[in-house]
């Protein structure tokens, strides 16, 4: 059997385990960074290396494979259930050893050095957007407060907050109030910069542009999606994309019963909060369509509007946003352009299972 070495990683200490025969430990080791990278290096011979999918993990795994080991990153909701008594460093290491054993837990993809720039660019976007709608609530209560009323919408309330500060009501806080409208300016400013920093990194992206086409795919979740999943190959469905994103139901089944519940909400939050919202904005598109032109409406469309008037609007656009996905996977992985009228057929799917065995293929190398 080959050499496996489980690592929990830490952001200054790292604790070892190596294991030559399965479910035995045969060397042990505590070491600082610059040891640790050290002992990567040292090794003669290609290993196999274990982790947690965790901070720096994907760094150390992109190390790891440029000097020639195999490296494995493992869920940490895998990991838990195998770790025995006290939570420790040396416990957590035979936990990873004894959760690579199970064949059936899917190992998370090393991202690349690419893929965690776009993610972090997502995630400055985010906490951007966040920073301002707190400076904004905090306006709004100040106003409140002291008996000053203030629009509902946020950019008629951004208009006319700068004559609200001037009110003498406020005028021992005036300093401070636009010290927070000045806040509010740069944060959305750097907001609008990280849009269009992904944008022009994305415009020569054909994957980025045929996701683009979907109904209710932007340029912003079609560049999260894309980063997220980077190799939809490794599923073998549209389903099972949708329920790594926690957009399938959830079951609690037993015996003759099966129940199906509200979404699993599992997966990346971010990616499918983005996808919701651009189902509801394609749910609105197609019910404003059904009232002036409803002769234009496509296929999708109408099956969208007859979902909203069946089970309500909110659970009409998560399952819309549970079929986009499905298309996005069709999209990408058949290289096809999006139509409202396009249907799965026969040949699709015998491509579909045609790439997948290259695929495990090429992963078996």
């Amino acid at each position: 059997m080959h050499k496996q070495i489980a690592v929990d990683l830490a952001k200054s200490v790292y604790q070892v385990a190596e294991s030559v025969r399965a479910g035995q430990v045969s060397q042990r080791k505590r070491l600082n960074r610059e040891a640790f990278r050290r002992y990567i290096q040292a090794q003669a011979e290609p290993v196999e290396w274990l982790m947690e999918a965790c901070g720096t993990a994907h760094y150390w795994g992109r190390f790891a494979q440029s000097l020639g080991h195999r490296v494995i990153l493992l869920h940490a909701r895998y990991v838990k259930p195998y770790r025995r008594r006290n939570k420790t460093d040396r416990n957590d290491c035979d936990a990873i050893l004894e959760a690579a054993r199970c064949a059936g837990t899917h190992p998370v993809p090393v991202k690349s050095h690419e893929q965690q720039q776009l993610q972090q660019l997502h995630g400055l976007r985010e906490a951007w957007k966040k920073s301002r709608t707190q400076r904004i609530n905090l306006l709004r209560g100040i106003f409140r407060e002291m008996g000053i009323e203030a629009p509902a919408a946020t950019a008629a309330f951004l208009r006319a907050a700068h004559e609200r500060v001037e009110r003498p009501e406020v005028a021992a806080l005036r300093g401070q109030l636009q010290i927070v409208l000045a806040e509010i300016n740069l944060y959305e400013q750097c907001r609008v910069e990280c849009e269009q920093q992904l944008q022009r990194w994305h415009a020569d992206d054909a994957i980025v542009r045929k996701l683009d086409e979907v109904s209710g795919i932007g340029v912003l979740t079609a560049s999260a999606l894309k980063t997220a999943v980077g190799q939809p190959e490794r599923f073998a469905s549209g389903r099972q994309l949708s329920a790594w994103l926690g957009m399938t139901p959830r079951e609690f089944s037993s015996g003759d019963r099966r129940k199906l519940g509200h979404i699993s909400r599992q997966g990346n939050t971010y990616v499918r909060t983005l996808l919701i919202h651009g189902a509801r904005a394609a749910l609105l598109a197609a019910q404003h369509c059904q009232a002036k032109t409803p002769q234009r409406l496509t296929r999708l469309q109408r099956w969208a509007v007859a979902t909203a008037a069946r089970i309500g609007h909110n659970k009409a656009a998560v399952a819309l946003a549970n079929k986009l996905v499905r298309i996005c996977w069709a999209v990408w992985c058949h290289e096809r352009r999006f139509s409202g009228e396009w249907q799965s057929s026969r040949p699709a799917r015998r491509r579909a299972r045609v790439i997948r065995r290259q695929f495990s293929r090429g992963c078996g190398e």
